[in-house]
């Protein structure tokens, strides 16, 4: 039976309400496999929520609404507002439905300030997931944990990295995806809880959270063009990253889980194109029309370069997996920021637990703090 999003009254778990947002008959959801997913108002959770559902599935979408926009949820979702840290809700949603799919994008992913609020960072990214894991292996209707990791696993790389290289995490956020993927593996071994774990390089596109100014680097960029101000780089520029446009991650992960040979397996997914963040800024300004100055900042803790084998994962998905070109991809970025404009911001964070080597932008930021 599906759950009951459509009585009048919403569900209620303490603050958390749920939202109908489509009413499907009772005999279609009996013959739909249902997948859950979090972050589902998110950037990459709203993109596969709405590729689960081209391909047939019925999706129930979670998010809380800290970084993702309600704007952002496909039609056709049921939509349940609250936390993945609310493991009473999240305990209740895996009784009322069976899942047999669930995609974990839910996450602060704001790898560099991660060092300066390390509580939150490990309460959040690996409590909360330990809550599905939990209930997922509890459930015994998964029949597959899709969990969204990240490049930043390998730390610093030399040469590119496959999925068979030691990670080397350098910052909190990075240990904590790391963490996440060693349990998963811990969970297969023990529960047989099968998995596929990405480690995604860099998405960016529609839909993107561009107010956050600790994250999404060419969401900040397309901020500031249209805000006029000049594009803040940390450093010399020169950290390359491989900047992945969303449209060549989201079939692929929403596709895979019925794809036997991609169970129980870590794929690196994203573009194999270096660009230094010094040319990043020049293509922004490019696909956004303007020719925007630059404002260079003393460097921060971060590593200079992270680049990945994406070997595996083209030979197991083939013609799924699209090439976007970077120009391509931030024009298209750019026309969606044109025309969306800059959304409300969400709240920033504040509550900063360590200020040493705090990077002095981000420091003037706590001191413009509103009054409560």
């Amino acid at each position: 039976m599906g759950m009951p999003f459509t009585t009048a009254k919403p569900l209620t778990t303490g603050t958390v309400e749920c939202h109908l947002l489509c009413k499907q008959g009772m005999a279609i959801q009996r013959r739909q496999a249902v997948a859950l997913v979090t972050g589902a108002a998110g950037f990459i959770g709203s993109h596969v929520a709405a590729e689960l559902l081209a391909r047939g599935f019925r999706v129930v979408g979670l998010d809380d609404l800290s970084g993702g926009f309600f704007q952002n949820i496909p039609k056709g979702m049921d939509f349940v507002r609250g936390s993945i840290m609310d493991r009473e809700l999240i305990e209740q949603l895996f009784r009322m439905e069976k899942f047999a799919y669930v995609f974990h994008f839910a996450a602060y992913a704001a790898e560099n300030l991660s060092h300066f609020i390390r509580t939150f960072n490990y309460q959040n990214n690996v409590l909360g997931s330990i809550n599905l894991i939990n209930a997922s292996v509890n459930s015994k209707a998964v029949k597959c944990f899709v969990f969204a990791s990240s490049a930043a696993v390998y730390g610093e790389t030399a040469s590119a990295a496959t999925e068979i290289t030691s990670p080397r995490p350098a910052d909190p956020y990075a240990i904590a995806k790391y963490a996440i993927e060693l349990d998963l593996q811990a969970a297969a071994r023990l529960f047989k809880l099968p998995f596929i774990i990405y480690r995604f390089h860099n998405v960016y596109g529609e839909k993107q959270n561009i107010v956050d100014p600790y994250r999404n680097v060419i969401g900040i960029f397309m901020k500031q063009i249209l805000q006029g101000i000049p594009l803040t780089v940390f450093g010399d520029g020169s950290q390359t990253r491989s900047f992945t446009h969303i449209s060549e991650v989201a079939p692929v992960v929403a596709a895979s889980v019925t794809h036997k040979g991609a169970l129980n397996q870590i794929f690196n997914l994203g573009s194999n194109r270096k660009t230094p963040v010094i040319e990043l800024a020049k293509l922004v300004s490019n696909a956004m029309g303007e020719k925007a100055a630059m404002k260079f900042l003393p460097q921060r803790n971060e590593c200079h370069t992270v680049q990945c084998s994406h070997a595996k994962a083209r030979s197991m998905f083939g013609d799924l997996i699209q090439s976007i070109g970077l120009e391509d991809g931030l024009n298209r970025m750019a026309k969606w920021v044109r025309e969306a404009g800059i959304p409300e911001s969400k709240p920033t964070f504040f509550d900063i637990e360590v200020t040493d080597q705090l990077p002095a932008s981000w420091r003037k930021a706590l001191k413009r703090r509103p009054a409560k």
